[in-house]
């Protein structure tokens, strides 16, 4: 194994280029939360895909064992809900942020995908995040006025 990163640089530029990739692919979610002008969006998004690529990749470093991959994981993604949770909020009866919560949680999943190297998984999910949130939005908008339109039993 060796002791430096450049006796390892093929190795180290791997590990570069799927950190940029898990960046690039959850950076259109973070651009579009953005620009629906929620809180959480341009920045967190693409960090959240970043970190979660780099615990997994320093989780499946070689000499790790599959028990600490695994707690690594679980780790992960206890950690991620967290985040998530932080994005929603309640204000009387109604319940906002949930669909940021399951991105945010979305994004890291995307991240460990390409830290595994899972990469069509990766953008099978980028692509699936970004598609629930810009087309399905119009028919979430419908949904919600008619609920405020019907009569309250």
């Amino acid at each position: 194994m060796p002791s430096f990163p450049w006796q390892a640089s093929h190795a180290l530029w791997n590990d570069v280029v799927r950190l940029f990739l898990a960046y690039v692919l959850a950076l259109p979610v973070g651009w579009h939360r953005e620009q629906q002008f929620h809180t959480i969006g341009l920045r967190t998004f693409p960090l959240v895909a970043v970190a979660s690529c780099g615990y997994i990749l320093l989780g499946t470093a070689p000499g790790y064992d599959p028990q600490a991959q695994s707690r690594i994981i679980q780790g992960l993604v206890a950690g991620i809900g967290f985040i998530g949770g932080g994005a929603i909020l309640k204000s009387g009866e109604e319940v906002h942020g949930t669909a940021t919560a399951a991105s945010i949680w979305t994004t890291g999943v995307i991240g460990a995908a390409v830290a595994q190297d899972r990469l069509v998984l990766a953008f099978f999910l980028a692509a699936l995040n970004l598609i629930t949130l810009r087309v399905l939005l119009p028919l979430k908008l419908k949904l919600d006025a008619r609920k405020k339109d019907a009569p309250k039993v």
